[in-house]
């Protein structure tokens, strides 16, 4: 403890250039100051103060020591701030930003979310795009697939996974495909990626002679709700993420096709800025809807 108390002394002194002042903002005095100085000049075996008459400088070794003594003090005083945080109940406004068809799993679960946390303010952006957490300002970004910003912490919510699909009457008129060759005979509706601008692939086989599946017809679309509803009106066949088609199944208004050569999954993430204190707002919706929105994974 007293080598803390020096180093405290010694960071403010070196901040003012002066012992007086550094005892000042201490509630000490100049000589306790001075003391403690003193001591870790003698244990370090280095002079940290030029002394004059006039003035109070820094020597090079002082210089260096007080650098890395300012931010061991900055860390600990964060560490304590986290700490009254930590006992404080969540508060404040929380911007989530998630793709659009993010109310499809998000919006159900945030009810239970609310009345447990009132003084939480939810601002939500559904968009498609890749947003800039850091500079946008963003507290807790869902996001799918990789990530490579390395500035981002983030925390595993849970995987899903691709079916082909179309509707019923499609497959009345056109006949279920019976091999991945033959998806090449029908129409498909297709989505395109707003992050990259390209199509995103049927990732359905690892033979290179159907990696890019040629289709009789095709029709593009940039939204994925536009494409659920294509198929259910008999557009042709898709590539869609269970959570979404997971209704229309269970109604009929969609059915699956060669289900066992769908296999790809994806994973979604929470991701929030590694440079950041996990606040208590962010840290209890990143554990609310880690432990919800995809309960059947964990």
């Amino acid at each position: 403890m007293d080598s803390l108390n020096g180093i405290i002394a010694f960071v403010r002194a070196a901040e003012h250039l002066s012992f007086v002042a550094a005892a000042r903002s201490l509630g000490i005095s100049p000589s306790a100051v001075g003391k403690s100085i003193a001591r870790l000049e003698h244990n370090a075996g280095v002079r940290l103060f030029q002394r004059s008459t006039r003035r109070m400088q820094l020597t090079a070794e002082g210089e260096m020591f007080f650098q890395r003594c300012r931010r061991v003090l900055d860390d600990l005083q964060e560490a304590q701030a986290s700490l009254a945080r930590a006992q404080d109940a969540p508060r404040g406004r929380l911007r989530i930003s998630t793709p659009t068809i993010g109310y499809r799993f998000l919006v159900p679960h945030l009810g239970e979310f609310r009345a447990r946390y009132p003084e939480i303010e939810l601002e939500i952006d559904f968009s498609d795009r890749i947003v800039d957490v850091i500079d946008e300002g963003i507290d807790v970004a869902i996001r799918s697939g990789e990530l490579p910003d390395s500035r981002l912490m983030a925390r595993r919510l849970g995987g899903f996974r691709f079916f082909l699909c179309a509707s019923p009457a499609y497959l009345k008129a056109r006949g279920a495909p019976r091999s991945i060759a033959a998806l090449q005979e029908h129409d498909a509706v297709l989505y395109r990626l707003h992050t990259t601008g390209k199509l995103m692939d049927w990732t359905i086989t690892a033979d290179p002679r159907w990696m890019k599946l040629r289709f009789a017809r095709t029709m593009t679309l940039n939204n994925m709700e536009a494409v659920l509803h294509a198929l259910e009106a008999g557009h042709g066949i898709g590539f869609m993420p269970d959570f979404l088609v997971h209704d229309a199944l269970a109604a009929g208004r969609l059915k699956c096709v060669l289900e066992a050569q769908a296999t790809e999954r994806g994973q979604f993430w929470a991701v929030w800025a590694a440079n950041r204190q996990l606040s208590p707002k962010v840290r209890v919706l990143v554990d609310h809807i880690a432990t919800r929105l995809f309960e059947q994974d964990h």
